[in-house]
């Protein structure tokens, strides 16, 4: 779940990763099975550092083996992880529930924080803005939330500035 929230990464990429896609030393994680057929390198924050870190001093393995596997060291299958993810939700009150939330959360919360659009399309690796613009619903109270903070004259009058126009 760390790692879909932090990545935004499809449920196909996810499953295709190798140990040896994490660059831990550069901060990079390569996808080399995507949707658009393409590689993809993206950047890996140092909180899923830490975590992937962590989690491969327990799980072990090689470089060329997959990142996230099953018991016995197998390529997850995208329902088994899919189902494995709501079960995990469900057990704590969490109903609506699905791999691809994970996305749109990422997207959405990327937003908020004040990533802008055109990084997002890249991250998500996606060609047109048009396909973005499906993940993020932004709702009314979304836009009020942060306004005030991006708005220009919000923004002079806490500062104390003076508007001059030109005569």
């Amino acid at each position: 779940m760390n790692y879909a929230l932090a990545t935004g990464n499809r449920v196909s990429t996810i499953i295709n990763l190798k140990i040896g896609d994490i660059d831990f030393e550069n901060g990079y994680i390569t996808l080399q099975k995507t949707k658009n057929k393409r590689q993809q390198i993206v950047p890996l924050s140092s909180t899923l550092s830490n975590i992937l870190l962590d989690y491969l001093t327990y799980r072990k393995g090689q470089a060329s083996d997959y990142l996230f596997c099953n018991a016995f060291g197998n390529q997850l299958v995208d329902r088994s992880l899919q189902g494995s993810i709501a079960r995990y939700n469900k057990s704590r009150g969490v109903m609506k529930t699905s791999m691809h939330l994970f996305r749109h959360t990422y997207a959405e919360k990327f937003l908020q924080a004040g990533g802008n659009v055109f990084m997002l399309q890249r991250l998500l690796g996606h060609s047109s803005l048009e396909i973005v613009k499906e993940y993020v619903s932004l709702f009314s109270e979304d836009l009020k939330q942060n306004y005030d903070q991006f708005n220009p004259l919000e923004q002079m009058t806490k500062s104390n500035i003076q508007i001059k126009l030109k005569s």
